[in-house]
């Protein structure tokens, strides 16, 4: 059964969202001295015979703009949280205090600063790629369509104006999201 426009359109949009969202976490992991879970939730512990993920088996917090505080479900792994948190090489040491792993986040120096400010625009443009990318097979599924006589030339136009439109959506939007993450790693 030959897609719709309709199909077309909604499909490139549910993909620059899934685009997005990976963007959005990709700035969530870059570390900028101010404390977010988002920074260990994803590190990977050998707990209970198995690999799981840190946010699986602790809670995460941040009672102070510059401290993650761990707190494991179970007092058993604290160790193998620790161990992990260090393995992971996130540039910060974890301290154990009784129940509770606490991670103090250094304040990152100017050359750091900009280093990571390359590495978000990076991910930025992998995003804006990404998302012309999805506009390119959108509109060539637009024209085969047009080709099969499934739409007619006005359609085509309109539907190519409205992939275009979601595609500058999608791109504003990583961008504002930029822009966000470039003032948080450059001030301190």
């Amino acid at each position: 059964m030959p897609e719709s426009v309709d199909d077309i359109l909604l499909t490139a949009e549910e993909k620059m969202e899934k685009t997005l969202k990976v963007v959005e976490s990709e700035f969530a992991t870059i570390h900028t001295g101010r404390a977010s879970p988002a920074l260990v939730e994803n590190i990977q512990v050998e707990a209970y015979g198995s690999v799981m993920r840190l946010r699986d088996i602790a809670g995460i917090s941040t009672p102070e703009a510059r401290v993650i505080a761990i707190q494991p479900w179970d007092v058993a792994n604290v160790q193998p949280i620790e161990k992990a948190i260090q393995k992971a090489n996130i540039g910060v040491n974890p301290r154990v205090d009784g129940k509770l792993i606490r991670i103090f986040l250094p304040i990152p120096s100017e050359e750091r600063r900009k280093e990571l400010d390359k590495i978000v625009k990076k991910y930025a443009e992998n995003g804006r790629i990404a998302i012309r990318n999805e506009r390119r097979d959108a509109i060539e599924s637009l024209k085969k369509l047009q080709k099969e006589g499934t739409i007619s030339e006005d359609e085509l136009a309109t539907a190519e104006k409205e992939v275009q439109k979601l595609t500058d959506q999608y791109i504003a939007e990583i961008d504002k999201h930029l822009a966000a993450k470039e003032k948080e790693i450059l001030t301190v």
